[in-house]
């Protein structure tokens, strides 16, 4: 009477429709409560894929899962290992080490991977993926010896390549991303979990919502407080700028919405994406 009372007790990859699954692998926090309270288990799956899809690069995706990358490599440390690195796969543009650092993210144990085309390749990598990247990309997450994995991948990818990254993940103790756009929210993916990212109305706020989880669909979509890294002065300029009156905050007159989501997306870009200078 009890199974039939409780029958998704059955087996850890039954689940009920209304409620959320629970984790059939390690999950870690993903360092905001209203995300873990949407995601099965409370955190970013481990030995899975998870789909971040973008409505552009820099809407806060780095700030997002820079507590992930902090806490996975605090661990490492503190047991000594030599792998447990964290390892990027084709970004946009080089990452903010400053920021990384200020966000806790240990950058001397952050690996850049580009394909043999370089940075060069970045602006069409969106259309077409580096075979050679996603070579490597296979090989670290079948490594198991890597702590976290973004990867930047191109809309045009074929299912077959998608399942074979799954395959791959499932030897890798960590979580691992794969960041594609927008537009790709309604074709099918094996992850079993998948976010959609957009900027929200200021340079500290991203807007996610969950695709594809364990558990029931038509999640609210969560605004989410990023932790600040613009200093007050270029805070300023970016909100003038925006606003084209002067105005150093959003709720001014004159300043819409549509500027604030403009500058939102700006101001994430160069925090998100930038390259640092010197």
């Amino acid at each position: 009477m009890s199974v039939l009372a409780h029958p998704e007790q059955l087996h850890p990859q039954l689940w009920r429709a209304h409620q959320l699954g629970r984790a059939v692998h390690a999950v870690v926090p993903t360092g905001f409560d209203a995300l873990d309270a949407q995601l099965p288990g409370g955190g970013w799956p481990c030995g899975v894929l998870t789909e971040l899809l973008l409505a552009q690069p820099g809407v806060g995706e780095m700030r997002l899962l820079a507590p992930v990358m902090a806490k996975r490599l605090s661990a490492a440390q503190g047991l000594a290992q030599e792998g447990g690195g964290v390892m990027l796969f084709g970004p946009p543009a080089l990452p903010c080490a400053q920021a990384l650092q200020q966000l806790g993210v240990d950058v001397g144990r952050l690996v850049v991977v580009h394909g043999r085309e370089g940075t060069r390749g970045a602006a069409v990598r969106h259309l077409l993926a580096c075979a050679d990247l996603l070579w490597a990309l296979e090989q670290a997450l079948r490594s198991g010896q890597v702590g976290v994995v973004l990867a930047w991948l191109p809309d045009r990818l074929a299912a077959e390549t998608l399942r074979r990254l799954q395959l791959a993940a499932q030897a890798h103790e960590g979580p691992a991303f794969l960041l594609r756009g927008i537009g790709e929210r309604c074709k099918p993916s094996p992850a079993p979990l998948r976010l959609a990212l957009h900027s929200g109305h200021g340079p500290d706020e991203l807007t996610a919502q969950v695709l594809k989880r364990r558990g029931p669909a038509g999640a609210p979509a969560l605004r989410l407080a990023l932790p600040p890294v613009l200093p007050a002065a270029a805070r300023r300029r970016w909100w003038s700028a925006v606003s084209g009156t002067g105005a150093s905050d959003p709720s001014a007159p004159g300043v819409g919405v549509s500027r604030a989501r403009r500058f939102a997306s700006a101001a994430a870009d160069e925090v998100d994406t930038a390259v640092p200078s010197d």
